[in-house]
């Protein structure tokens, strides 16, 4: 089955997994139908920050405006599966949470909410205050699924991009994509 996936990328730290999640999406294309991108100027500025380049530029995939209400998936009829908040910062989970939707990142989420399709947000954070928690439970109670950026060791990656495929293939085995990976119990790596 073909999906249609939005993926919007905030200034949280943590770029890494946003470029792995492009790249995968990039590889995966016969089950993407379609993949809409929003990306904040803070992503931007902490992608040229913490990768050294605009690669972000590269992708062919549709990117929109942080304010564009016109995208197809600030509704409902435009049937999207899934949304992916990777990295998510704080003040965009509290935006979420509080349906807050002030651009269209959260007016994509706040949708995803309504229809009760699949809003993963990979949180980026540490520590983690009362509000954060209290956030991140709203979220869960309206049918979100918080998938902190916590990576695996067990499959015994060998770069920061192995490393943050960890968390991206879980986040897309959760939107209902299928990725080779390691799973634990299926590999004789385990001890």
């Amino acid at each position: 089955m073909s999906r249609k996936i939005v993926v919007a990328i905030t200034g949280a730290s943590g770029s890494i997994y946003a470029k792995v999640l492009l790249d995968k999406l990039n590889r995966i294309k016969s089950q993407v139908n379609a993949v809409g991108v929003i990306m904040s100027d803070n992503a931007k500025d902490v992608w040229r920050f913490e990768l050294g380049d605009t690669s972000y530029e590269n992708y062919d995939f549709t990117f929109y405006n942080k304010n564009d209400f016109m995208a197809p998936f600030a509704s409902g009829s435009a049937n999207y599966d899934s949304m992916i908040v990777c990295p998510c910062s704080m003040g965009t989970l509290a935006r979420i949470a509080n349906g807050t939707s002030s651009d269209l990142s959260t007016r994509a989420a706040d949708v995803m909410l309504k229809e009760r399709r699949k809003l993963i947000l990979v949180t980026r954070e540490t520590p983690l205050s009362l509000i954060h928690l209290q956030n991140m439970t709203a979220v869960t109670q309206a049918g979100g699924i918080i998938c902190p950026a916590s990576p695996s060791y067990y499959s015994l990656p060998k770069d920061f991009e192995a490393l943050a495929a960890t968390v991206v293939d879980r986040v897309l085995s959760l939107a209902g994509l299928e990725v080779d990976s390691y799973k634990w119990g299926e590999d004789d790596k385990n001890i």
